[in-house]
C-alpha cells in the first residue's frame, strides 16, 4: 500500500489535486420534504494542505466531509481523491465529534483493531501501535482501559486510530467541540504537528474562527444552507518551528481570525 507521502509526491508529479470537488450539490429527503444541504461547490485542494471548513450549524460542513470520506455520494457533481472516487475506510482516516472507541478494548486494543483492518502485518502491529501512541503523546497507555483515561486522551486515541491506515486523507469533524478550552488548545497543537509530520492532506470542520486561523493552511467559509463558498482564504503562517502561544499572539494570526470571523457572521446572515 502506498504511504501518504508517496501519494502526495505522485499527485505533485502528475499535476493532480489531492481533492477535486466539481459542481457538487447534495440533497436529503424527497418530494416536498427535500432539502438541499450543500452546493454547488467547486474546490481544488493541493496535496499536503490543511483545509479548514468553517460556518454556522447546518451550512453543510459535515455533509461535505462525509462526501470526501465516501460515506455518501453527491446528488450532483463529482468528488475525486487523487483522481479516483472516495471509498469508505480506504480514502480517509476520520475523527468524529465523539471518540467512538470500543470501551471493552484497551487503548492499545483499539489501535490494534484499526491496524488489523488496515492490513498491517501482525508482526509489525506492536511497533506501529507504539509509534502512533507516541505521536499523539500517549506513550505507555496501551494497557489502560478506555474509561480510565480522560476525554482529551480518548480523543487522542481516536486520532491515533485514524492515522493507523496510510490513507491519503485525514478528516476531522469538530473533534474538540466537547472539550474544555485548555484541552482543546493542546489538541489543536497536536493535530497541527501530526498533520505536518504525516504529510497527509487534512480537512477539519469547525465553528471557530480561532481554531480555523490556528490550524489552517487554507480556510473556506461556507454560507448558510445550502452551503456555498463565501470565503476561500490561503493562510501564510508557519506550520512548524514556532511556539503556539507566540503564534496566537501574532498580528498576522489576529488579522486572519478577524477576517474569518467577519466572513462567518456575514455568511450566516
Amino acid at each position: 500500500m502506498s504511504s501518504a507521502s508517496d501519494l502526495k509526491d505522485d499527485a505533485k508529479k502528475d499535476g493532480n489535486a489531492a481533492i477535486q470537488i466539481s459542481g457538487v450539490s447534495h440533497r436529503y429527503g424527497k418530494g416536498r420534504g427535500e432539502v438541499t444541504a450543500l452546493g454547488p461547490v467547486d474546490l481544488s485542494i493541493d496535496p499536503g494542505s490543511f483545509l479548514v471548513l468553517v460556518g454556522a450549524s447546518g451550512c453543510g460542513k459535515s455533509t461535505l466531509l462525509r462526501l470526501l470520506a465516501g460515506f455518501e455520494s453527491p446528488s450532483e457533481g463529482q468528488v475525486q481523491i487523487s483522481g479516483t472516487p472516495p471509498m469508505p475506510g480506504v480514502t480517509a482516516g476520520v475523527v468524529f465529534q465523539q471518540p467512538r472507541l470500543f470501551p471493552w478494548r484497551t487503548v492499545g486494543g483499539n489501535i490494534d483493531l484499526a491496524l488489523k483492518y488496515a492490513k498491517v502485518p501482525r508482526e509489525r502491529r506492536n511497533d506501529r501501535r507504539d509509534q502512533l501512541l507516541s505521536r499523539v503523546g500517549l506513550e505507555g497507555t496501551a494497557d489502560r482501559k478506555i474509561w480510565e483515561i480522560s476525554g482529551g486522551q480518548q480523543q487522542r486515541v481516536a486520532i491515533a486510530r485514524a492515522l493507523a491506515a496510510e490513507t491519503p486523507l485525514f478528516l476531522l469533524d469538530e473533534p474538540f467541540a466537547a472539550l474544555d478550552a485548555l484541552t482543546r488548545e493542546r489538541l489543536q497543537e497536536d493535530v497541527r504537528q501530526v498533520s505536518a509530520e504525516s504529510g497527509r492532506t487534512t480537512v477539519f470542520v469547525t465553528h471557530s474562527a480561532d481554531e480555523a486561523a490556528f490550524l489552517g493552511s487554507r480556510i473556506v467559509v461556507l454560507t448558510r444552507r445550502p452551503g456555498q463558498v463565501a470565503l476561500d482564504l490561503p493562510v501564510d503562517l508557519p506550520r512548524t518551528g514556532v511556539d503556539a502561544d507566540e503564534l496566537r499572539r501574532s498580528p498576522e494570526y489576529t488579522a486572519i481570525r478577524t477576517e474569518v470571523g467577519r466572513a462567518v457572521k456575514a455568511a450566516a446572515a
